[in-house]
Parts: structure tokens; C-alpha cells; sequence
């Protein structure tokens, strides 16, 4: 297979989740997991002479894999660090969890929560490279990985070879609704004022094209024309077979994170359960609290580190997830 150099805890736990979405297709908590599929040999380089799918919007429910429950939601401000993987040759031509058709030479990826499909911008932290990502799948189900590549998109961040990276994922909001909203479009019977899984009602993805003034008389009312976002005016790209999919296009970043691995074990509001935690794990290492505010609520942020290699930090984490911290992570700073 062409993926030798692919992350061996990539192929695993997509393959892997594959095998259960298959044997537990009608549990809801699986349905997420149905772009994940068995590893098939020979696949062509790129998608032809066959008939696409488009696919359309999707959260999906909460749903659980080894243990691990994540929630899918609308988040237009995400913003993470944490390691990369990629896949391709042996999930090329099979359907994504939203239903379109994976090709292993276009710029998508695997997210565990994001709406699909979002657009993202992936820097990779070692080099400074960054592209924009249309996220169209569920995963990668490895502890420590945020985001699962294409073939494509690690060939254009430079870590085909080594398998994963460190990299800040960040969605890019407006152009995301607006591609949201083109899936959305394309579904009959989906509704934009449906329910997200947090019970938190949808935004709605694109502004009205007309917006009368309110409490103005009949002969003084105006009407402004605003014509719905375009993501192509704000990233290059073009539109495939309905799809909006970012150009190849590689912009080189200044970055000014350090590269420092942590494994953050936890995030509390209030510091004696922080405390708490951090004591616990002592003897894995360095252990400390870092407190950040976001927005107007402070976080206290249990924290192991820095850690050396990919390999220590994979190692520290699974030590804290084996001791009850499920929504333990990886994180670059």
C-alpha cells in the first residue's frame, strides 16, 4: 500500500471505527462513523469515470468510541493545537460521514465535532506552512490527534513522510456557514432552524438577501440588498460538483508557538479541582495549572509537560486517560 508512510494510529482507528459503524449501522451513536470504512488495495489515484456524491449537512448526535464520548456542534469560534495525521490510499473512493465521496488528492480532512462540511485553516507549526481544509468526515479516533488529512493536504504541509505533525486548526466562520448553508440547500427536508445537539438552536447560515427597516412609514421603508456570502471572494477555490473546495494553495505562516508538546489532562472553573487533579497526577511528570480566560469565565488548565517527543506525549496521555481523564488531549504551545 502507497501509505507506508502514513500514521500507523491513523490507519488503525479509521479502520477500526469503520468495523463498528458496519456492524452497528442502526445505533444513531455510530451514524457519525459512516464515512470510515475497511481497507481496500488498488484504488485509482483519483476519483473517475464514476458518478460523485455531494453529500450535504450534518452534526449528527453524540456518539462514543473506545470509550470516549464527543459531542458535535456548530462552533464557528474553534481553535485548537494539537497533532495531525493523514489518510488516503485505503479510504480513497468511499463515502465520508456527511455522504460525499473521499478523493485522497483533495484538500479535506476528519474532524471529531465539527459541523461537516467547515472550512479550516491547517498551519503546520514545524515549518510555518498553512492551507485551507474543507472538512467533510468524522475522526481520527486516536488518542492525542485533532485532525485527520488528506493525502493531498500533508503532501502540501510537509508531513507525508513523517506521518503527523503539530498543527493549529482554525475554523474560518463566515465561509463556513456559507458552505453550510449550500449543503443545507441541497437536503430536502432539512430545515435551518432545527436543533443542534447541545440544544442550542442553528444560526442561521446566509443572510437574507433583503432586509426591510422596521417601524419606517410605507413610503419611507427601504430595503437593502445583500447578496449571500461567497466563500470563493475570501479564499481561492472553486465549486465542484456542488461543493466549494479550497485551491492548492500553500501560504507560509509566521509561527509563534514554541513547539512544545503538553497533555492536558483538564480544564476546571474552579482551581481547588484543578489542584486536585494536578496532585493525582504528579508522578507522571511535570504537572502544573496554567489559568486562561475564555471570554469572561477564567479556566484552570491541568497540564503535563513539556514533553519531549510525539511518542512521550502519546505515552502520557494514554496514562491519563487510563486513569479516568477521558477528555484528556494533546496540545502545541
Amino acid at each position: 500500500m502507497a501509505g507506508k508512510a502514513m500514521a500507523k494510529d491513523s490507519v488503525a482507528g479509521r479502520s477500526g471505527a469503520g468495523r463498528m459503524a458496519r456492524g452497528l449501522l442502526i445505533a444513531v451513536a455510530l451514524l457519525a462513523l459512516s464515512g470510515c470504512a475497511e481497507t481496500k488495495q488498488g484504488q485509482k489515484s483519483a476519483v473517475q469515470g464514476q458518478a460523485r456524491a455531494v453529500g450535504g449537512f450534518k452534526i449528527g448526535e453524540p456518539y462514543q468510541v473506545k470509550g470516549v464520548w464527543y459531542y458535535p456542534k456548530e462552533d464557528f469560534g474553534y481553535d485548537e493545537t494539537g497533532l495531525a495525521s493523514w489518510y488516503g490510499p485505503g479510504f480513497h473512493a468511499e463515502t465520508t460521514a456527511n455522504g460525499e465521496t473521499f478523493d485522497q488528492n483533495e484538500l479535506t480532512g476528519a474532524h471529531k465535532t465539527l459541523p461537516l462540511p467547515s472550512l479550516v485553516r491547517v498551519t503546520n507549526l514545524e515549518n510555518g506552512r498553512s492551507i485551507i481544509v474543507r472538512i467533510n468526515d468524522r475522526g481520527p479516533f486516536v488518542p492525542g490527534r485533532i485532525v485527520d488529512l488528506s493525502r493531498r493536504s500533508a503532501q502540501l504541509l510537509g508531513f507525508e513522510g513523517q506521518g503527523s505533525a503539530k498543527v493549529r486548526v482554525a475554523i474560518l466562520p463566515e465561509e463556513s456557514r456559507a458552505i453550510a448553508a449550500a449543503a443545507r440547500a441541497g437536503q430536502a427536508g432539512v430545515s435551518v432552524a432545527d436543533i443542534s445537539p447541545d440544544g442550542a438552536p442553528k444560526p442561521v447560515a446566509a443572510p437574507r438577501a433583503a432586509v426591510q427597516i422596521e417601524g419606517a412609514s410605507p413610503v419611507a421603508r427601504q430595503v437593502a440588498e445583500r447578496p449571500a456570502f461567497d466563500p470563493s471572494q475570501t479564499v481561492a477555490g472553486a465549486t465542484v460538483d456542488g461543493r466549494f473546495l479550497p485551491a492548492a494553495v500553500v501560504a507560509d505562516t509566521p509561527v509563534r508557538s514554541n513547539g512544545r508538546l503538553y497533555v492536558q489532562a483538564g480544564a476546571f472553573t474552579v482551581y481547588d479541582n484543578a489542584n486536585r487533579l494536578r496532585a493525582r497526577l504528579s508522578d507522571l511528570g511535570t504537572t502544573r495549572i496554567d489559568p486562561t480566560m475564555v471570554g469572561n469565565t477564567q479556566y484552570f488548565r491541568v497540564r503535563i509537560g513539556p514533553l519531549s517527543s510525539v511518542e512521550a506525549a502519546d505515552s502520557i496521555l494514554n496514562q491519563v486517560i487510563e486513569a479516568g481523564n477521558n477528555g484528556a488531549r494533546v496540545i502545541v504551545d
